[in-house]
């Protein structure tokens, strides 16, 4: 992201099966990011939302529920952006 824009350096896209799911790994990461003292530029705090994010100023976390990933579709509409995949485990 960071030669497209100066929004962030980072997207992080995850997507949850339920919204219970997605509540989850949206609360999972903010509790990593808190136990590891990094600072919180915005979050939504929705817990039925289909889309939260974690705003962290350099990385944006985008969770979403499976269907709104498929309709947001923001891999799409960030196709310049230079894709980096997790390593598998």
């Amino acid at each position: 992201m960071r030669d497209l824009t100066s929004l962030c350096d980072y997207f992080v896209i995850c997507s949850g099966d339920s919204e219970r799911q997605v509540a989850a790994i949206y609360d999972q990461v903010t509790r990593l990011v808190k136990k590891n003292k990094i600072k919180i530029q915005h979050y939504t705090n929705d817990k039925s939302s289909r889309w939260m994010l974690v705003d962290l100023f350099d990385v944006i976390v985008h969770v979403f529920i499976e269907e709104a990933r498929t309709f947001y579709n923001l891999e799409y509409l960030w196709t310049a952006a230079k894709k980096i995949y997790p390593a598998e485990e």
